[in-house]
């Protein structure tokens, strides 16, 4: 019996996560457009025609509500602050096995389609023809390297199997079913599987064998190898290889790609140009072959000075490096400069929020910060309607970091609970706890008589949050606690947090605002080093053990249970009671401090670029900033009437 299919609407993930299926057309039922910027080559033989390009069975794309079908041809221009940027082509391009929808759904892109059983098995079907961006074929085999030679390859991949391929222990079993067909097997459910394969910075299961074997040293011949290692000055084969097997990273101009986009030039430089990848997999309802825009050209200068070169009209879209501070500013050039500025909507749990350091070295701290009266009061103490309209001209959404209101998951009595502005029950909790000493300058005393005075470190890297951290210093001046600010660098900031210096830090809050049942709560529980408020506790959970300190609170522990309960359920049901449980604990102990959500984005866009939302939700993941509207399927308009 054929298992379910996501390519019948009615059956996904074993009939339990409800995936909305992609009906992919046959070619012969849409009639293929030659690429006016490829004619010249195609006609040179150079490249073959567009229906010897597509694959057999080419993803038919469906215009979103206000989209419009476009013109091939045009460069964009945006503006990038560093040679790392070139992978926000991956984010924009976005072109996965299967990937996000506007929705928050799942559809196969790559994968004609994904069958899935149990949460366990997933069957995934390539499609026909389809093509890297050199013309050789996609097939199966690039998923066999990227398993046998390179995952399980102890030299290329020395700390095992990427770790999302690893559930509680379990490794998957890997088949090649046929040159179209491979298969994923778990004794255990996998929940995260196909949202890793989706993300922003994605689960890359496929490598373009026909290139990286002349690397591999199972497959090269070892002369030219060595002269390969050689010539790129690197210690080895190993370290050649991962050096030009880097998708994400997107800095290797040979390297095959499947997005809509490939790189020309090599880093480093000040501009870099990505030209059309003539053999892409998607087509539009008439039949032309995205993308529609033929070049992106990535100008590199100084992050500091994007605004102002936007302001000037020198990028066609933009929202990198631009903050709502910009937003005036770039208002008042717009009709000058034929551009528009939209606002589209922030989409994480908190914009800004603080973390209090519940594994902070010091003793006397921690047992203040872990109790909870202590980050109730803090919350209740901090006037988030005058930080929404001081610093967000009242755009944003006052509460606590926790799923927005475009979320399934959302509830109210999560966004506010603890979250009013209450100075008086918020000394009252303080004056509980016995912290009633207080000094000369009326300011309380912690209870071995040190000023209770909080420092809050900050990444120093976005003007915002200096001047928030000046209101809540007022605010809380009238509970009798002192808040002094401390900037330092990025990576200074991490280390002083992770090493218990810290008691406290503001930071950007939960990455996914937006979660489904799907999406993994792992940010909830934890789980990773990088949680700042907990992160000796996240470095012993990810270390197994190796780092970092064992929970010792109740209701941490409690998060990490329904964490692993979560990752062992295969019910839609269960694991979204799992997920709002999880957010109402973190709601209740207020384990970060929200500060402002939703906060508006500036998003620039030139004035003749059609089919780029006015309302959106930028975000890193889901939504890969641009990625999810499907930057393909922008177009120039050159024709009069058009714009």
């Amino acid at each position: 019996m054929r298992p379910p299919s996501l390519r019948t609407p009615a059956l996904a993930l074993g009939g339990l996560l409800g995936l909305a299926a992609l009906a992919a057309p046959a070619r012969a039922e849409t009639a293929l457009i030659e690429t006016p910027s490829l004619a010249a080559a195609v006609a040179a033989h150079e490249l073959p025609p567009v229906a010897e390009r597509v694959p057999s069975h080419p993803l038919v794309i469906k215009f979103a509500d206000g989209a419009e079908p476009g013109e091939p041809g045009g460069d964009l221009h945006a503006l990038i602050g560093a040679a790392r940027d070139t992978r926000l082509m991956v984010m924009w391009g976005y072109a996965r096995l299967i990937g996000y929808q506007r929705d928050l759904s799942l559809k196969p892109d790559i994968a004609e389609a994904i069958d899935v059983v149990d949460n366990r098995v997933f069957t995934i079907h390539l499609r026909p023809g389809h093509r890297w961006s050199d013309g050789v074929p996609f097939t199966a085999e690039d998923f066999r390297y990227f398993w046998e030679d390179i995952a399980n390859n102890k030299e290329l991949s020395p700390t095992g199997l990427p770790s999302a391929l690893v559930i509680r222990g379990h490794e998957p079993r890997f088949e090649l079913l046929d040159p179209l067909t491979v298969r994923y097997s778990w004794d255990v459910p996998n929940p995260v599987f196909l949202s890793e394969l989706a993300a922003t910075s994605p689960l890359f299961i496929f490598a373009p064998a026909h290139y990286l074997k002349q690397f591999h040293a199972k497959y090269a011949d070892p002369a030219v190898l060595k002269q390969h290692v050689a010539d790129a000055s690197v210690r080895g084969w190993a370290a050649l290889h991962n050096r030009l097997d880097a998708p994400y990273r997107n800095d290797n101009p040979d390297l095959p790609t499947l997005d809509p986009w490939m790189l020309q030039t090599r880093p480093p430089a000040e501009q870099f140009v990505f030209v059309r990848n003539p053999y892409y997999h998607r087509i539009d309802p008439q039949g032309h072959q995205l993308p529609y825009i033929d070049r992106f050209l990535l100008q590199s200068v100084d992050p500091k000075i994007v605004p102002v070169k936007t302001g000037a009209g020198e990028s066609d879209l933009q929202a990198r490096y631009l903050n709502f501070d910009n937003y005036t500013f770039l208002k008042q050039a717009a009709v000058r400069n034929n551009y528009q500025v939209r606002l589209w909507v922030t989409g994480r749990g908190a914009n800004f929020a603080l973390f209090p350091n519940l594994t902070v070295a010091d003793p006397v701290w921690r047992q203040v910060i872990r109790d909870v009266r202590f980050r109730r009061a803090l919350s209740l103490a901090t006037n988030r309607h005058e930080i929404n309209v001081v610093v967000f001209y009242g755009l944003a959404t006052e509460g606590n970091n926790t799923a927005l209101r475009d979320s399934p998951l959302y509830d109210a009595k999560d966004q506010h609970a603890w979250a009013e502005y209450d100075p008086a029950k918020a000394n009252q909790l303080l004056d509980e706890m016995g912290l009633t000493e207080r000094d000369g300058a009326d300011y309380r005393l912690l209870p071995d008589g040190r000023p209770l005075t909080i420092i809050i470190e900050s990444p120093g890297d976005n003007a915002d949050q200096t001047d928030i951290l000046q209101l809540v210093r007022d605010s809380w001046r009238e509970v009798g606690i002192k808040l002094l600010i401390k900037t330092t660098q990025r990576e200074v900031f991490r280390n002083r947090v992770f090493s218990g210096q810290s008691v406290m830090s503001i930071f950007f809050g939960a990455e996914n605002g937006l979660p489904t049942p799907m999406s993994s709560p792992a940010e909830w529980a934890p789980t990773d080093q990088n949680q700042l408020q907990w992160s000796q506790w996240g470095n012993y959970y990810d270390s197994g053990g190796k780092a970092g300190e064992p929970i010792d609170m109740p209701m941490a522990h409690e998060l990490l249970t329904l964490y692993n309960r979560w990752t062992a359920s295969s019910s839609m049901e269960e694991r979204k009671a799992i997920w709002k449980e999880m957010l109402a604990i973190n709601a209740d102990q207020v384990f970060t401090i929200g500060l402002a959500s939703a906060v508006p984005q500036p998003v620039v866009v030139r004035d003749t670029l059609h089919n780029v939302p006015d309302k959106a939700i930028f975000n890193f993941d889901p939504g890969a900033f641009f990625g999810v509207y499907r930057p393909d399927q922008f177009w120039f308009a050159t024709k009069a009437g058009d714009e």
